[in-house]
């Protein structure tokens, strides 16, 4: 039986508080490729931010960049944050930003969301001009007709196969030929080696 937005958001696989919630900034070089100090964006979202560890220690580094993390469960660190962060508890199913971002990341955040194609095409509305958007993204955990990474790359994307890696360059209107089913919170463990959630469309 496959999940609605609101079930798969209940799903003890998705409010897990354990996975990857505690990651340092560090890890943002390692998993995406990122060396955000010399990057240095105006304005950097980061989604599914865990407890948002690596967000406070990147913004005393980047006192001039605005930082936003959003994340569904409220398990951020109880710490002062710096005045340039803001640490938002909401879903990403239905969350949007009132201006576009110099970058947008996810680490491995979207092997937990239903909608995985919608929040890509929302993603890319929210990039500035020439904005970058980088996250994990295994894409057998997209059940849909078709070959998914060819669809992707239609659309302006680049997905990386080996590290299983996909980013976009630029604010664009993104349509995928597809209709969203819903998601199952059984699938298992991904290449992760923790429960994840597939996503289907017809």
């Amino acid at each position: 039986m496959l999940l609605d937005d609101a079930a798969l958001e209940r799903s003890s696989v998705v409010a897990n508080n354990a996975m990857n919630r505690e990651r340092p900034l560090k890890s943002y070089s390692r998993e995406l490729g990122l060396d955000l100090l010399a990057a240095a964006p105006a304005r950097w979202l980061d989604l599914c931010c865990g407890s948002g560890r690596a967000l406070l220690e990147a913004a005393p580094l980047l006192p001039r960049t605005e930082i936003v993390g959003v994340d569904l469960v409220d398990h951020f660190l109880r710490a002062v944050h710096p005045p340039n962060l803001t640490l938002l508890t909401a879903s990403v199913a239905d969350w949007t930003p009132d201006a576009p971002f110099d970058l947008i990341t996810c680490v491995h955040g979207l092997h937990y969301v239903g909608d995985k194609l919608g929040l890509l095409a929302r993603v890319a509305s929210w990039l500035s001009d020439d904005g970058r958007f980088v996250a994990d993204l295994d894409v057998r955990s997209v059940r849909a007709p078709g070959r998914v990474s060819t669809r992707l790359r239609e659309q302006g994307f680049e997905y990386d196969p080996r590290r299983r890696r996909i980013s976009l360059t630029g604010r664009r209107d993104v349509r995928f030929p597809y209709r969203y089913l819903g998601a199952d919170d059984k699938a298992g463990p991904n290449y992760t080696g923790q429960p994840a959630v597939d996503s289907f469309y017809e």
